[in-house]
């Protein structure tokens, strides 16, 4: 069960500096389909493309995973009982990840169903969602050692949550971009069963419009730290970076306590956020 949507934001397509897509190409030692494009290493802040696709992919029935899935920069995208791309719960994912899969250079186009999920430790890179359905990926393992990785990538066009957070563990966000967002990271808010979640955010360009960057659960023992945080597009600083919840297991909307660095649960300084 996930965080019962919040406000939505409006759908404006924007894009982000090259940086983020740069490092997390550069980081994976990506070639063929995913070189970097002329229109990628454009002048420093003009705007840059997202990585093309080599082809579409249709999915009808969720695609598991075990062990290393290489999607080739294919676009896979939900058709028939996958075909939704709306916030109901619920919804199958496009990709299922066994413990300890990995998931590679893939484009999720729409419909995107609910995007990923992660039974177990997991890690995403170089994944790409064009327009983000119920959420882009979901976090479910049950034990406290579970490691969840996004490494490279983005998202974009997320009515509410990007990366949704509903099982025990750490997980680490890096080198992403996301823009037109409701929340990047949720720590699930109300879910029947409540873990102690550890988020990590670190190299990250956000473009607005955007709500929050990450919410998580004090009462529980959530944590989240960011560092080399980019925003873009916020000269007013609406986009809140660490919010703090008092979660529950009984499916209330969660009460939010306060926002900003605490130093306990919200780990940063204000020299980790830039706005550009």
């Amino acid at each position: 069960m996930t965080a019962q949507p919040e406000q939505r934001v409006s759908h404006r397509r924007r894009t982000t500096g090259r940086r983020a897509v740069i490092a997390g190409v550069s980081a994976l030692g990506l070639t063929g389909a995913a070189i970097v494009t002329s229109a990628m290493l454009s002048t420093a802040g003009a705007a840059a493309s997202w990585p093309s696709d080599t082809g579409g992919k249709p999915v009808a029935k969720t695609i598991p995973v075990s062990g290393v899935y290489d999607g080739g920069m294919k676009k896979f995208y939900g058709t028939g009982a996958l075909g939704g791309d709306g916030q109901d719960e619920g919804q199958d994912p496009i990709f299922e990840l066994a413990d300890g899969a990995t998931l590679k250079n893939v484009v999720i186009g729409t419909p995107a169903a609910d995007g990923v999920h992660c039974k177990g430790s997991c890690t995403l890179q170089n994944v790409w969602w064009l327009d983000v359905g119920e959420d882009a990926a979901s976090f479910k393992g049950t034990s406290s050692s579970a490691r969840y990785k996004v490494i490279g990538g983005g998202a974009k066009k997320a009515d509410d949550k990007v990366l949704q957070f509903n099982g025990a563990g750490t997980l680490t966000v890096s080198g992403f971009q996301v823009e037109d967002f409701g929340k990047l990271v949720r720590s699930c808010g109300n879910c029947k069963t409540q873990y102690k979640r550890t988020v990590v955010l670190n190299d990250i360009d956000v473009t607005a419009p955007g709500k929050s960057l990450v919410g998580i659960n004090t009462n529980y023992g959530d944590t989240a730290t960011l560092s080399k945080i980019r925003i873009h597009g916020d000269s007013k600083k609406k986009i809140k970076t660490c919010t703090r919840y008092q979660g529950n297991s009984s499916g209330k909307e969660p009460k939010e306590l306060g926002t900003g660095p605490d130093g306990t649960y919200c780990k940063f300084s204000a020299s980790d956020i830039t706005y550009n």
